[in-house]
């Protein structure tokens, strides 16, 4: 059971209701995590804002899809493995790569393994990564973009990964066939 309101488009505050309108539209249901976070309009703008802004950075579907599982995993969102598990599937990420991240397996390319590397080293450190893993990341043809991109990556799952721990969000029936637990 969730521990904060999963607020519908009636019972939001009326600031994230045309927000919540546009979720539906987008993706044929109101998802419970844009439920949760509609009682602060701004979390639910800013999250829905870093998503956009992450999507279309400088990262291909595979790694983007590389950042948000390393994090989701990492974090250890009930929530979110699963719903980006789905997304993977949407964006035609090879279902082996998910699989991968998900169950803590080693990278297909070492290019990807660098960058999960990098992720996980931004994330258990607080930001603070040596200058010999920078080197490593950029020696796979990644460069500051790209380290400032996986910050906006981290700073999106932050909202998502932490929400769902505090609410219980409960996984919405898309995402059930893909629910995972570390």
């Amino acid at each position: 059971m969730s521990t904060l309101t999963i607020h519908t488009i009636e019972t939001a505050p009326e600031e994230s209701k045309e927000s919540l309108k546009n979720s539906v539209k987008a993706f044929g249901m109101l998802p419970n995590l844009h439920g949760v976070l509609s009682e602060s309009p701004a979390l639910l703008e800013v999250y829905k804002t870093t998503h956009q802004l992450f999507s279309n950075s400088s990262f291909n579907a595979e790694e983007l899809t590389v950042v948000w599982q390393t994090i989701n995993v990492e974090h250890e969102c009930h929530y979110c493995v699963p719903a980006h598990t789905a997304i993977a599937h949407m964006m035609k990420v090879d279902p082996a790569l998910t699989e991968a991240l998900r169950n803590g397996e080693a990278m297909p390319t070492e290019k990807l393994q660098v960058l999960q590397n990098t992720v996980l080293s931004i994330v258990r450190n607080r930001g603070h990564i040596s200058d010999a893993e920078l080197e490593t990341f950029y020696a796979q043809g990644y460069g500051q973009r790209q380290v400032l991109d996986i910050i906006l990556g981290v700073s999106q799952k932050v909202i998502s990964n932490y929400t769902n721990h505090i609410a219980n969000t409960p996984i919405d029936e898309p995402f059930q066939k893909f629910a995972w637990t570390k």
